[in-house]
């Protein structure tokens, strides 16, 4: 599978007999599946089926899916309400014969408000579900057109990851191999503390004080955090390479890459490795920062 970003933008359209309508789904990032639908009546009777489909097409990001809908003018059909119509035709007859004037026309009647009127023809049920079931055709058009998209977003996404993987591990085997790191080096430096604090003072016990110095260049030691990086190079390289929902696993695992980032500044005993911590952390923020979008 390849790798998919989390934002993207398709449009579909589609008609049916005297409806128009278009979908259009847009998406963003997100921790997890937000899906926020509108579709209007009487389409929303698809309501639960689209969403179940989006559900299914998306594992994470917010989707914002709307269905558009309008309906041509067509020929209506005359309702008259004869309730009505006789009530006021016996109304108007007998206010006639009282005032001695011609009986009400059916023309005149008929112009009243509320006795006669045009309504435009309705769906029925079966229509009602052919068109739902195209409405869900066009969603199922959109979603393709919007996969492509994240797919293609996704592929770039990839490709600077990879960049900031191979800066990441370039720079690990650059502090494993810092000159600061030989034991020559190491001894070096600490035999100076050593002997500026005996020249400062003759009160300190010298075995008690190399005893500390050898614990002290223990804890410098960050060979186990650039082993932890190595590993964590490689799981993540394994992940782009099986593609997929792993934004979350990548999020993770760029924690993991600070937290050793930091761990090896905190540990740096020279200059030239603290430069080259803090470069690698700057390096995963950046791959941090690419892995937001990722699905």
């Amino acid at each position: 599978m390849a790798v998919s970003s989390m934002t993207g933008f398709a449009r579909a359209i589609g008609s049916h007999g005297a409806w128009r309508w278009a979908f259009e789904i847009k998406t963003v990032n997100a921790k997890g599946l937000d899906l926020r639908l509108r579709m209007p009546s009487p389409f929303d009777r698809a309501e639960a089926e689209a969403r179940a489909r989006l559900g299914r097409a998306l594992a994470r990001g917010t989707c914002f899916a709307t269905l558009t809908a309008r309906r041509d003018s067509a020929a209506g059909r005359a309702q008259i309400d004869q309730a009505a119509l006789d009530s006021i035709a016996s109304i108007a007859r007998a206010a006639a014969e009282r005032i001695g004037v011609g009986p009400p026309t059916m023309d005149g009647l008929l112009s009243l408000k509320g006795v006669a009127e045009v309504v435009e023809s309705e769906d029925d049920d079966a229509a009602v579900e052919v068109l739902c079931a195209a409405a869900l055709k066009s969603l199922e058009d959109a979603l393709a057109d919007l996969k492509a998209a994240r797919l293609a977003e996704g592929a770039a996404l990839a490709a600077v990851l990879g960049e900031r993987l191979d800066a990441i591990e370039a720079l690990a085997l650059s502090a494993e191999a810092n000159p600061a790191r030989r034991p020559e080096a190491i001894r070096a430096r600490l035999a100076e503390s050593v002997a500026a604090l005996l020249d400062s003072s003759r009160a300190f016990d010298e075995n008690r004080l190399y005893q500390e110095a050898i614990l002290l260049a223990a804890k410098a030691d960050i060979r186990e955090e650039l082993d932890r990086l190595k590993t964590h190079v490689a799981a993540a390289r394994a992940l782009l390479h099986e593609g997929g929902a792993i934004g979350r696993r990548l999020d993770f695992l760029a924690q993991e890459f600070a937290r050793e980032a930091n761990t090896l500044c905190a540990k740096a005993n020279d200059v030239t490795l603290t430069a080259q911590g803090l470069e690698l952390r700057a390096q995963i923020e950046q791959f941090r920062e690419q892995v937001q979008n990722v699905e």
